[in-house]
């Protein structure tokens, strides 16, 4: 059964509740006019200075802005204020820039060593928490999911640790010689005490001959993870493109292409690589899940870059269009309608071989894409689903929901720049509501007032909403299932969506305003 009774999914909130007003909502009022006042009755429980701050990070999707229409396949504006730093006092699910660097985009670059340079704990937390799946052998000639750590001590912040640091990179060259190379991820003390890791960097490299990169991603720079993203690809920039002084031999063809900000959680590169080479694609790149150093070296000779990140990766991207001439394009691969789609707008940049590739793809796929609908979409049809997630899938989902039959009422990022509530507009319908860097008292309340059949969101809301009596995925690493990407991944989304929603177990659970006062 669904978590919240048929037709009963916007009711009033609990009588138990503090600091707001009771509400409710007549049949006969439209979700935007009932969005905006559950806004409204949320920030009440604020200060007016704070209550001030958070109106602007959220909103009700509106009709699109004539200049929007013109432009083409708008469906609203989702126009919030975002990425300011979060309010002192309130419970972000937001996290820093060390997270953006190293757990993102470093992390999962498996042929290098990952050393976090400060005290244990940010190392410790960070250890193998994204599911980046990879192929080679741990602790031969792959590293992902072991946690390397400079282990600051006091004496390390009164006296520094630039020689603690290449202590570790004599020692990782030691013991790890089929390690390609190492990157230092700077936590909060290194930049407070100003410790050289550059010049240790360059000392090191003509020392050992491996590419050794300083990234200067302390965890107190910028708002949110965002700048962690942005901090790592410069140092990709500057580190490694053009740096290696023997590059391996290359042999390009005209369809050599790069996939950019797949991390491969859960397996969801391969199930994406599979689509691209049967269309007569070669990925020589795959950034940066089960990536190698020398793929991130040899990227400048690609032919088109394909970012699915679009907010962890479009810096690299846009500095491989300025320098080499390399174009580039986001594509969606959640949910069959946007395969189809995605497969071909890349196809299109091609020639003739790789439409007609694009085509066979689609349609060797759909009698796939047919049994999944026929089995799940009966089961799924009208639920709806609220999401609170990070880089590209409060927005990149909405459409394998909408494949199910399912519907999106609420949609929100953790770190989004305002260019990403633009692209939001393109999958979600007008009513919906959006919120920005939400903080946990809001999100509560919102799920209360809106009873969705579903949340997904991260391993932060996942207890909170399920003891709220209400189904959750986890959509940060797909909960230990996945892939999600891909017509293969659609059916396991298609599977794990009606095993949350259809549990038995919630036939078993009371809801806490479904109790006695």
């Amino acid at each position: 059964m669904s978590g919240c009774p048929a037709g009963d999914c916007r009711t009033s909130f609990p009588a138990s509740t503090k600091g707001t007003k009771k509400m409710s909502l007549d049949k006969d009022v439209n979700e935007s006019e009932f969005h905006a006042r559950l806004i409204a009755e949320v920030l009440e429980a604020y200060p007016d200075k704070a209550k001030k701050r958070r109106q602007k990070h959220l909103n009700v999707a509106k009709a699109p802005t004539a200049e929007e229409t013109a432009e083409g396949d708008f469906l609203s504006d989702c126009a919030v204020k975002s990425n300011v730093k979060s309010i002192p006092g309130v419970m972000t699910i937001r996290g820093c820039a060390y997270a953006g660097s190293k757990g993102v985009v470093w992390g999962p670059i498996k042929d290098m060593v990952h050393i976090s340079h400060g005290p244990v704990g940010c190392g410790q937390y960070s250890w193998s928490q994204r599911r980046n799946y990879y192929i080679g052998n741990t602790g031969v000639d792959t590293f992902v999911t072991m946690q390397f750590t400079s282990d600051f001590q006091e004496k390390d912040i009164v006296f520094g640790g630039d020689k603690k640091l290449e202590t570790i990179i004599d020692e990782i060259d030691t013991l790890f010689p089929l390690a390609k190379g190492i990157s230092v991820q700077s936590e909060c003390p290194i930049g407070l005490i100003g410790d050289d890791i550059e010049a240790v960097s360059r000392k090191k490299k003509k020392e050992t001959g491996k590419t050794i990169v300083p990234v200067r991603c302390e965890g107190f720079r910028g708002v949110s993870q965002s700048l962690g993203h942005h901090i790592a690809n410069d140092a990709i920039r500057d580190w490694v493109f053009d740096k290696n002084d023997s590059p391996e031999e290359f042999e390009t063809t005209p369809y050599d292409v790069n996939v950019i900000g797949d991390y491969n959680i859960g397996g969801d590169a391969w199930s994406s690589r599979i689509l691209l080479e049967e269309m007569g694609l070669r990925v020589v790149g795959n950034w940066s899940g089960d990536a190698t150093l020398a793929e991130m070296e040899r990227a400048p000779k690609a032919k088109l870059n394909l970012i699915h990140c679009y907010r962890s990766m479009n810096y690299i991207c846009r500095h491989m269009e300025e320098k080499y001439g390399i174009p580039w394009v986001e594509y969606n691969f959640f949910g069959p309608s946007q395969i189809a789609a995605s497969l071909r707008k890349i196809a299109a940049l091609f020639d003739d071989k790789i439409m007609e590739g694009a085509e066979r793809v689609i349609a060797k796929y759909q009698p796939l894409v047919d049994a999944v609908l026929e089995k799940f979409r009966p089961r799924l049809e009208g639920k709806k689903v609220m999401l609170y997630v990070g880089g590209l899938r409060p927005r990149h989902v909405v459409n394998a929901y909408n494949d199910l039959g399912m519907e999106i009422t609420g949609t929100g990022y953790e770190f989004a720049h305002n260019d990403d509530y633009q692209r939001t507009g393109h999958y979600v319908k007008e009513g919906t509501l959006i919120y920005d860097d939400v903080t946990g008292y809001e999100l509560e309340k919102f799920i209360e007032g809106m009873r969705p059949d579903l949340v997904g969101s991260g391993i932060k809301e996942k207890y909170p909403v399920q003891k709220m009596g209400i189904p959750f995925r986890q959509m940060h690493s797909w909960d230990y299932s996945g892939p999600y990407h891909g017509y293969d991944g659609f059916a396991i989304f298609a599977r794990d969506m009606d095993l949350a929603i259809n549990n038995p177990v919630w036939s078993m659970f009371k809801a806490p305003w479904k109790k006695a006062a």
